[in-house]
């Protein structure tokens, strides 16, 4: 049978998985803090044989991330904090390690702990879960500090917590399953004092809804190509057939 079956079947599986990724960024969205999955295809050599590499498999891959900033919003919510330029919140996820996010939609649980929309902890610079009294009205700093604010004058009036923000290099984050960022090689990465957020204030998805709608389209044409491609390469061998057949 001829590889070229194989290699067309092999393209359109490949872009049914771009169109996977494609679609997860469009659903996203809306999404704070959301950083768009970058979608790449490259060329993998058909290895094993004698006779010259005449053909290659095509192979989706997600190398990575796109770490440009979302667009900043305005939202007056006390517990909606933004990073403002390069950095990360922290957060402990379900196994109890520590992972990163650029989503500041944060909340009270009924117990009084800060946490995502998730439901996970946020972090603070030791690493330990925040603690805010229930009833008390609250401002979240340029630095990441967590004053109580007076009813009155809206003066602060104690510092009662501090966001853990870090900035490790962008090569050096890798998106998990979950959706949140991990350092590759494993480990914590340190508090950086330089990080900078907004409170009352997220930071929108840096997904480009126009682009992927056309990247989706452009991907569903190639499959058809690929689709034809092995249609013509059936047509080929039945043709091919019926010849030794007469001889």
């Amino acid at each position: 049978m001829d590889r070229a079956l194989y290699i067309a079947a092999t393209g359109a599986r490949e872009l049914m998985r771009r169109q996977d990724i494609q679609t997860n960024n469009l659903a996203n969205a809306l999404t704070p803090g959301f950083r768009a999955e970058i979608a790449a295809q490259r060329t993998a050599p058909v290895v094993g044989g004698a006779g010259l590499r005449t053909r290659a498999y095509a192979v989706e891959s997600t190398p990575g991330a796109d770490m440009s900033r979302g667009p900043m919003m305005a939202t007056g919510r006390e517990l909606d904090v933004a990073v403002q330029g390069d950095g990360w919140f922290a957060v402990r996820t379900a196994d109890g390690s520590e992972a990163y996010t650029r989503s500041g939609s944060f909340q009270l649980s009924p117990e009084g702990t800060l946490v995502d929309t998730e439901g996970r902890q946020v972090l603070d610079a030791n690493g330990e879960a925040i603690m805010l009294p229930l009833d008390a009205k609250v401002q979240v700093n340029t630095d990441g500090s967590i004053s109580t604010v007076s009813d009155v004058d809206r003066v602060l009036a104690a510092q009662i917590g501090n966001l853990k923000l870090v900035n490790p290099p962008a090569n050096s984050l890798e998106r998990g399953a979950d959706g949140l960022f991990r350092l590759r090689q494993g480990g914590i990465a340190p508090a950086d004092a330089d990080v900078r957020v907004a409170g009352g204030m997220l930071e929108g998805s840096n997904v480009n809804a126009v682009d992927t709608m056309v990247g989706m389209i452009a991907a569903a044409r190639h499959y058809d190509v690929q689709i034809q491609l092995m249609q013509s390469t059936d047509k080929n061998q039945q043709a091919a057939t019926q010849l030794l057949s007469v001889g």
